[in-house]
């Protein structure tokens, strides 16, 4: 079992690397004065920061607010991004969200994290300088920072579900057999991330066996 965890949360560790890496990247490319990723909690219908680079950062992760709140609430619930240069002149910006977080900006772009016909959060650039004759060629250029955080919260869902999925039962080889089942159900797109973490947890528990 103790295998099984660690390679799970070896798993979520670098899906979580991937997607600040990500927010980084986002962030200086756009040369931006903050980034970050929302993952949509939809157990509990909230926004969670899962990656937050730049100003107002330090200790965001795993902050949530409602997920109908806000820009990115805008762009999770219309599935389109948005460019807004001046977000206090906007109805839709959510100012006291922001204050929680220790930094108001005067600019947002966002886009919605798509996967096959799920929106999986949100992603956003704060304080980019305005360059309204380049604001089509940027939210094409920030769709593709979209489609690659997409893949890593999908990814990283897939692992924290095999660690609930696991987690608090001596029944190893029948939650494995229970996870290969649910993940067999997945569509194509989202299987084959699950069936890799399935292999790797299968081949840690036969080690694990063999070695005592």
């Amino acid at each position: 079992m103790n295998a099984a965890a660690a390679a799970i949360l070896a798993q979520e560790e670098t899906h979580v690397e991937l997607l600040a890496a990500i927010a980084e990247a986002a962030r200086a490319i756009f040369d931006a004065k903050a980034a970050s990723i929302f993952l949509l909690d939809e157990e509990t219908d909230e926004l969670v920061f899962e990656a937050t680079v730049g100003e107002g950062s330090d200790k965001l992760v795993g902050t949530r607010f409602p997920s109908s709140a806000g820009i990115a609430g805008f762009t999770l619930v219309t599935r389109q991004p948005l460019i807004l240069d001046d977000v206090a002149s906007d109805p839709r910006f959510a100012r006291d969200v922001a204050e929680a977080t220790g930094y108001v900006p005067q600019s947002i772009t966002a886009v919605p994290l798509l996967h096959g016909d799920r929106t999986l959060g949100v992603l956003e650039v704060l304080d980019r300088p305005s360059r309204p004759d380049d604001a089509l060629k940027e939210l094409d250029l920030l769709g593709i920072f979209a489609t690659q955080a997409a893949v890593a919260l999908e990814l990283l869902r897939t692992a924290r579900g095999a660690r609930r999925a696991l987690a608090g039962s001596d029944d190893l080889p029948g939650r494995i057999a229970r996870l290969a089942a649910a993940i067999d159900d997945l569509p194509d797109e989202r299987r084959a991330a699950g069936l890799e973490l399935l292999a790797a947890l299968e081949t840690l528990v036969r080690g694990g066996r063999s070695g005592g």
